[in-house]
């Protein structure tokens, strides 16, 4: 348990090294690009948005009371990060999803140094739409626990446990998300991919963990993208695959 847990972790941080070698540089930069596009308008959006909605409310204020606005601004960060997070997340990985599979298959290459037995051999072109119609897969069981996480954060006393059950859907939902990349170019869909994962669902809640991590950090969350797709194909090529 400890030591999937543990390998799955460190795999994210494999990642880091892999999108910097050589050969697998140039397959990077797409992703990374719509990674950052995506996440610096969702960073201004976020702030326009914050700054709005404050100054409705201290209109609705007496002058005296605008120290509300100190009180307020750590219950408005987590609300924007949550959207940032599921949502733009999900945008950015749908625009993304038929660069990031050919991104897996040349790091899978890479780590097994030449062929692939059972790959795709991938067109970026005619991957698209198997790439596009996982995504909206992988959204539609994204959104199937969703009363459920918003049941147990609304019900008092259950609601203390909402935390740290949302930090685990996280995780699971960013392992699934990543790892879909190198098992679906060996033609795995999503049935067989949760499989595959509930069978290491430890190395998968690691690795989840771990994206969940860089991906709320300043910075960082602008190549997570790249370095999850990679870090997820190491976890494949080293556990998932057998």
């Amino acid at each position: 348990m400890i030591g999937g847990f543990v390998q799955g972790f460190s795999s994210l941080f494999q990642g880091f090294s892999l999108v910097f070698q050589k050969g697998i540089r140039g397959f990077v930069l797409i992703p990374l690009l719509i990674n950052m596009v995506i996440f610096s308008g969702a960073v201004w959006l976020a702030y326009t948005q914050y700054q709005q909605l404050i100054e409705r409310l201290l209109g609705w204020l007496p002058i005296w009371l605008s120290w509300v606005e100190w009180l307020l601004l750590p219950f408005f960060a987590l609300l924007i990060l949550l959207v940032i997070y599921f949502t733009f997340s999900i945008v950015a990985n749908f625009i993304a999803a038929p660069f990031n599979a050919l991104l897996a298959e040349k790091v899978e290459l890479k780590l097994r140094g030449g062929n692939v037995v059972g790959s795709n051999n991938i067109s970026l072109v005619k991957n698209v739409g198997k790439t596009l119609g996982s995504e909206v897969s992988k959204v539609l069981y994204m959104l199937k626990w969703m009363p459920v996480l918003l049941l147990i954060t609304v019900i008092p006393g259950l609601n203390l446990i909402a935390p740290a059950v949302w930090l685990v859907y996280g995780a699971w939902m960013y392992s699934l998300q990543y790892t879909d990349y190198p098992m679906g170019n060996h033609n795995l869909f999503m049935k067989e991919e949760l499989t595959v994962l509930r069978k290491n669902r430890w190395d998968a809640l690691g690795f989840g963990l771990a994206t969940t991590l860089i991906t709320i950090i300043p910075v960082l969350n602008f190549i997570a993208m790249p370095v999850a797709v990679s870090g997820a194909t190491a976890l494949w090529v080293k556990k998932l695959s057998s």
